[in-house]
């Protein structure tokens, strides 16, 4: 039992009940409820830190002391708080998200909108970044960092500029093209630092630990030709990524050179240039030999003081902080550690945990005094022997290609026989690793193994696994998660009559594809915000993108030849379907719109084909709502027991 520690230890206080009373399984709310801390960050200094957690039933951003005392607290109720991060000691930046109909004349009809909130220790106002122009959007489009100029906090946005009338003095929209502003986060005032592209480009910016622009580029939408230049306009670089991979990575050690990623046109991976900013020389290939997973850089600078291959530790620079990143992966062997936020120096961590036995905690890890504090919990109602086993599992698909997945296997059972829930991910360009799931604890409490296959396509692995999934939706892709399937039979860990699939995006589109393109697979399907229509999704990204050839040509990368979109699209497949579905929307997805189940729904209708279709009011494409993300856990999880009994 853990007893004193819900979502901030010592402050949040998580009473558990007697072992008599407990329930042989966590309810559903354990997993299906946003956590109890759902992001936490550190201060420049160490002394404090932050979290969006929920205190009393109401969901709050709290600041509190080293010694866990709770010095602020914004009740935030339902807003979709995207980042925290401190500025100084006494500043919090906050980063939300709001979904909006944009009405008639734009090429989307809803777009999720970012705001930018300053919350100061000794304030009661919180600010808003914009708050102060007229003329400016209330919303940022882009983020670029927070430098300390002068002793002063600025933070660094794109932000567009509305076009004045000139016969009633009004503003109107103009051009959805951002230019760089800064604001100072002591004042709330903001200034342009550099203008908007021009029209059929798209702008993005590196900016210095002056707070001066470093590097810009700017891509074509129309074909992808790019062009990189420095702070003073001087050329460093240009050329033609017409798939859309150009784009700036980092400042370099110094702010000195600047890395960029480009892809030729023929090339199957992108290529990481270093290139001096004064334009001395063309630059040459970054790490060229490694496969990097995540850079790191430093928060006040934004200099590169680091990078992480894939499963690897990471490696600083500093040769001290090195052999402090290392000590902080060795102090928690057995589980998934990741550096969250540090100080300078990395004296101190803040660490995030999650695997076997742990459903996810925080840490404070001293690297001075050599001692972890632990300070939060992510689901406190999930105790570790709630946890069920995590492992990989290897297998090759039908034509040879080596895979993986994540297995997640039911507490208190045998790994024999046991009815399955394939949870393939979203994206596709992601992938799943040995760390705690909710959703597939979810069904693994309940009695279902639980497989997260990593099929071609995904991230994780090199780029030739990567481009390996081109065009490969519902044809190889597919397979490569039925071949999971395979394994786990071959191996008497399940029941290949007792499947299910369910999935998520891209993984709700396997879902629909795994009862309709395949058959005699699974007893039933789910879909959470599923792709139904290849040729619908191609004709929206192409009209979002302002039909951008280039967008385009990614598209059909991706895709395949819209000769075939009708036989892989589930939704012309509907007649096809030998097992009941279940799909569930939220209806302010901007991703994947609402249309997409609507659509599917009709079709299986028509075909008679049994199906269920549940609306998530005011929900988007991540879930992020706690009362709608329940609905969907309760209707998914309900959904498969009745059509695949785990018993």
């Amino acid at each position: 039992m853990r007893f004193g520690v819900s979502a901030l230890a010592a402050v949040l206080v998580a009473v558990c009940p007697p072992l008599a009373t407990l329930q042989a399984a966590p309810p559903l709310e354990a997993y299906g409820e946003l956590p109890a801390v759902e992001e936490m960050v550190l201060s420049p200094s160490g002394n404090r830190f932050a979290a969006v957690t929920t205190l009393e039933g109401k969901r709050i951003i709290a600041i509190l002391s080293a010694d866990m005392r709770l010095l602020k607290r914004l009740e935030i109720g339902d807003i979709k708080v995207r980042s925290i991060e401190f500025a100084t000691d006494d500043l919090l930046l906050i980063r939300r998200s709001m979904t909006q109909d944009l009405g008639f004349g734009f090429a989307q009809d809803k777009y999720e909108f970012y705001q930018a909130l300053t919350l100061p220790l000794d304030a009661t106002e919180v600010g808003v970044a914009f708050g102060d122009r007229a003329e400016m959007i209330n919303a940022t489009f882009g983020y670029y960092g927070i430098r300390m100029v002068g002793g002063y906090p600025k933070a660094y946005y794109g932000g567009i500029k509305l076009r004045k009338e000139s016969f009633n003095g009004g503003y109107v929209f103009d051009h959805g093209r951002p230019g760089l502003y800064e604001i100072d986060l002591l004042t709330n005032k903001s200034r342009e630092v550099d203008g908007a592209a021009p029209e059929g480009f798209d702008r993005e910016w590196l900016v210095g630990p002056d707070g001066t622009v470093v590097a810009r580029l700017d891509v074509s939408d129309a074909d992808g030709d790019w062009i990189l230049r420095n702070g003073a306009d001087t050329l460093l670089a240009r050329g033609d990524s017409h798939n859309g991979a150009a784009g700036l990575v980092s400042i370099g050690r110094t702010a000195e050179t600047v890395i960029f990623s480009a892809r030729a046109p023929e090339a199957i991976e992108s290529r990481w240039i270093e290139i001096p900013v004064d334009g001395s020389s063309e630059g040459a290939e970054f790490l060229p030999d490694i496969d990097i997973a995540k850079l790191y850089g430093d928060r006040r600078t934004g200099l590169l003081v680091g990078y992480r291959e894939e499963d690897k530790d990471p490696i600083f620079f500093d040769p001290s902080e090195g052999t402090r990143a290392a000590a902080v992966r060795k102090a928690f062997p057995k589980l998934n550690p990741a550096m969250i936020d540090w100080t300078s120096g990395l004296d101190q961590v803040l660490v995030g945990t999650n695997g076997n036995g742990d459903s996810g905690s925080y840490y404070i890890v001293d690297l001075v005094a050599k001692r972890a504090n632990s300070i939060g919990l992510e689901r406190p109602a999930i105790e570790p022997e709630d946890v069920g086993a995590i492992s990989t599992v290897t297998y090759a698909a039908q034509d040879g290609l080596e895979m993986d997945g994540i297995l997640t296997l039911p507490p208190g059972r045998e790994a024999r026989n046991l009815p399955l829930v394939m949870l393939p991910h979203g994206g596709p360009a992601g992938h799943d690793v040995a760390g705690f799931d909710w959703w597939a604890q979810a069904f693994a409490s309940r009695g279902y193994a639980v497989f997260q296959p990593n099929f071609r396509g995904s991230t994780g692995r090199d780029a030739e696994f990567r481009r390996a999934g081109d065009g490969e939706w519902g044809g190889k892709m597919q397979t490569d998660i039925s071949d999971g399937l395979a394994k786990l039979a071959a191996e008497g860990i399940v029941d290949p009559k007792r499947a299910c699939i369910v999935g998520a995006s891209y993984g709700g589109y396997a879902a629909l594809a795994g009862v309709t393109l395949q058959n005699g697979l699974y007893r039933c399907a789910a879909a959470v915000a599923g792709v139904s229509d290849l040729s619908l999704l191609n004709r929206i990204e192409r009209r979002e993108s302002g039909h951008s050839r280039m967008a385009a040509r990614s598209l059909k990368e991706q895709l395949g030849p819209s000769s075939e979109f009708r036989a892989r699209s589930p939704r012309f497949q509907a007649d096809k379907a030998d097992a009941p579905i279940l799909l569930v929307h939220g209806r302010d997805d901007t991703v994947v719109p609402f249309t997409h189940s609507e659509k599917m729904a009709d079709a299986l209708k028509d075909a008679g084909k049994p199906y269920q279709l549940v609306e998530l009011a005011g929900e988007d494409h991540w879930l992020s709502l706690g009362a709608t993300r329940m609905a969907m856990l309760n209707a998914v999880v309900g959904f498969v027991e009745k059509h695949n009994p785990p018993d």
